[in-house]
């Protein structure tokens, strides 16, 4: 009895109460809290919040909704404008629970034809931040969802290079569609990279333009109407194209949670003039290539984001595969595979440094083997090793046939690429050359300033025939080289590397047969070029090929260098000057037949690597000069070209060779 009118005293007490809150939300003005929210506003952030249209509050649990109109919210002293934030009309759910807390959380905002700046100073204060001081990360509103209808959202970042302004507009009836159909009337014609913009109905057409980390940018699309900025469930429907320098970006899809991007499911379709342009955009350094685009899907699953199934093209070379990045380490770690159905071996250029020929920059009639115009050849352009921090890397790529010039005997690549604490490794790295392969480890360490790299490469049955695939004569050779290449240097290209290399460099071929009249034009047995020219040729043994060369700060000298065959042993000594691009060399050859005609004296190769002089000693030759001119009739090369000593030569195999043949002191 006693409990039950205790009950009923609560029950019309809460009632009561309840009554009192309704009758007073009834009769309150909220046009009296106008002038408490904007002193407060001011003195916690320092900057004035003018509400100068009519308050209207509806009252909700646990949201309560506020609208306003004419509301400006001004920028701190520092700023380039003078207010953040100005809008005709603004309805904000505030989040009552919250507030009891001390925390102001906005779970839903509508916007009128607002204008927005946004602007972060180079010493890290950000405008958007309501500390005095403007740094205090936690010092911000949370809002939830936001739609806009009709506005302008402007963003500065001076120390980034970073400058936008964009436009905001509500799609419907007279959406991009209505545009497109009121340009086609005026017979205007779209440009040729504007995108498709689907208009969504009730959501948002965005437009954008300025500069991003310095590139010239600009970017048009369609999305909700609803800015889902931190829901972690629903996705935002999204359409948009954008353009950063010379790379463009397609992406239809979706995003979840705006700010923090924790979801995206888009297709995107990407294109640029190389894909080293996207360090700026992404932060990860990829190498320099020739123009490129691929088309894939994009997923992003927390800290992982996966690039999967594109396909497209680099340069003239076809491209397939899956890309992914871990982010929340130390650095970003990229993973994939990559393959070529075709391989361009001109797109490989830029990978090491080579200048673009002529002919690859558009001009037809162009040399494709010119040299560079200080007539260098080594690749010279520097490794941008300042980035290779960015990421760390372990991609497979393989490259199942290469289109590359006739005279480049390359089939096949397969390689895998890692980078780990700027130290570059490509091991294993095999190329199908010449019927055989050309395998080993190239190491570049990007910690060393410069840049210190080796190479450690085994050459293995390589056919004698398919080296020379140009040579009429060489097609029928017979015979396998195997070697090994083991170099180490210093610098930041190519060519600075091989001009400080030290090391060896050594090819071999035991036994084999190869065209007779190569072997006589080596020895200049010009009687018996004549008959093998009026006849035919035939094969001869050989029984060794060495080329040994030791490397000492880029100068290779000859350790041996010898062609033994059944008719003529052909020597040879001298330099190669990998810095300067040089050749001194000296060829003699000691015949094992008697031959007829001979001119006497060594050929010598002079010059460098794009323009080599061959020669012989015009002193030792002269009283035969009429003889070799003669004969320069039926081939032009002839002429530069003089016989050496008559007489038995020695007959010795590799290993013999090898002890016997080293090169005489230069003197």
């Amino acid at each position: 009895m006693n409990s039950g009118r205790v009950l009923r005293g609560i029950g019309v007490t809460v009632l009561g109460l309840i009554a009192l809150i309704v009758l007073a939300a009834l009769l309150f003005d909220p046009n009296w809290l106008r002038g408490p929210i904007m002193r407060q506003a001011t003195e916690k952030t320092g900057r004035e919040l003018v509400i100068n249209g009519e308050l209207d509050i509806d009252w909700g649990w646990p949201v309560t909704r506020l609208s306003a109109g004419g509301v400006t919210f001004a920028n701190p002293q520092w700023a380039e404008e003078p207010q953040m934030f100005t809008a005709e009309n603004i309805s904000v759910g505030v989040s009552l629970p919250q507030l009891f807390r001390r925390v102001v959380m906005l779970p839903e905002i509508t916007l009128d034809h607002v204008d927005v700046f946004l602007e972060q100073h180079p010493d890290g204060r950000k405008n958007w931040l309501l500390d005095r001081e403007q740094k205090d990360e936690g010092a911000r509103v949370g809002i939830g969802r936001l739609a806009l209808h009709d506005g302008r959202i402007r963003y500065a970042d001076p120390a980034q290079k970073t400058r936008i302004d964009a436009t905001l507009s509500t799609t419907g009836d007279g959406g991009a569609s209505g545009e497109r159909q009121r340009d086609s009337a005026a017979g205007s014609k779209p440009e040729a990279d504007a995108p498709v913009v689907k208009a969504t109905e009730g959501g948002i057409r965005f437009e954008a333009k300025g500069r991003y980390k310095g590139l010239p940018m600009n970017a048009r699309g369609t999305g909700g109407p609803v800015l889902a900025l931190r829901d972690e469930e629903t996705p935002y429907p999204l359409d948009a194209q954008a353009r950063f320098g010379d790379t463009l970006v397609k992406a239809e899809g979706s995003i979840t949670s705006l700010l923090k991007l924790s979801a995206i499911d888009l297709d995107v379709d990407l294109r640029g003039a190389s894909t080293a342009d996207l360090y700026r955009l992404i932060g990860i350094a990829l190498p320099e290539t020739p123009p490129y685009r691929t088309a894939g899907h994009l997923i992003r699953n927390g800290n992982m984001w996966r690039y999967e199934n594109f396909s497209g093209a680099i340069g003239k070379s076809d491209i397939a595969g899956t890309l992914q990045v871990a982010t929340g380490g130390e650095r970003p770690s990229l993973h994939g595979e990559l393959s070529f159905k075709l391989l361009d071996f001109a797109d490989l250029g830029p990978l090491v440094g080579a200048q673009e020929t002529p002919a690859e920059a558009g001009d037809a009639d162009a040399d494709t083997g010119a040299p560079a115009a200080d007539g260098t050849v080594l690749p010279e352009t520097p490794f941008r090793t300042g980035r290779w921090n960015s990421v760390d890397a372990d991609v497979k790529l393989r490259a199942d046939r290469i289109r590359r010039p006739e005279a480049l005997p390359i089939d096949k690549l397969v390689t895998r690429l890692q980078m780990q604490d700027s130290v570059l490794t490509l091991d294993p790295l095999e190329f199908a050359l010449a019927g055989g392969t050309l395998n080993g480890t190239i190491r570049m360490n990007g910690q060393k300033k410069p840049l210190e790299a080796s190479a450690r490469l085994r050459v293995r049955n390589l056919k004698l025939a398919e080296l020379f695939p140009t040579s009429e004569r060489a097609k029928p050779s017979l015979g396998e080289l195997n070697g090994q290449i083991d170099l180490s240097g210093r610098g930041n290209s190519v060519a600075r590397m091989l001009g400080t290399a030290d090391g060896k460099a050594a090819l071999i071929l035991s036994e084999g047969r190869i065209s007779r009249f190569m072997v006589e034009a080596l020895g200049l047995h010009l009687w018996d070029m004549l008959q093998l020219k009026l006849g035919g040729d035939e094969l001869v043994e050989i029984r060794c090929l060495i080329a040994d060369f030791g490397v000492t700060d880029g100068i290779m000298e000859t350790n041996a260098l010898v062609l033994d065959t059944d008719i003529t042993r052909i020597t040879g000594s001298g330099t190669i000057d990998l810095g300067e691009e040089k050749l001194d060399l000296t060829l003699k050859s000691d015949t094992k037949v008697t031959t007829p005609v001979a001119l006497r004296g060594p050929i010598y190769i002079r010059g460098t690597f794009a323009n080599p002089e061959p020669s012989v000693d015009t002193a030792r030759v002269a009283a035969r000069g009429l003889g070799a001119v003669a004969l320069g009739l039926i081939n032009p090369l002839l002429a530069l070209i003089p016989l050496v000593e008559t007489g038995p030569g020695m007959d010795s195999d590799c290993g013999q060779l090898i002890r016997e043949a080293k090169s005489p002191p230069r003197k």
